[in-house]
């Protein structure tokens, strides 16, 4: 279980943070909704570009 979350905590913390943003605008805080919805594409984006770059210093060695 523990490897399951470590490689995947990126998916799983963009996941809540739809959760959450879809959560602010069922309760008609639309404006947040909006601010939220960008962090789950931007969480995605820091984990594929620090996984590149951890792999590719891991091939230089």
């Amino acid at each position: 279980m523990k490897k399951i979350i470590e490689v995947y905590y990126p998916i799983i913390l963009a996941f809540l943070c739809l959760l959450y943003s879809v959560g602010l605008g069922l309760s008609g805080n639309t404006e947040e909704a909006q601010y939220t919805a960008h962090w789950p594409g931007t969480i995605l984006l820091f984990a594929i570009a620090i996984r590149q770059r951890r792999r590719d210093y891991n091939s230089r060695k």
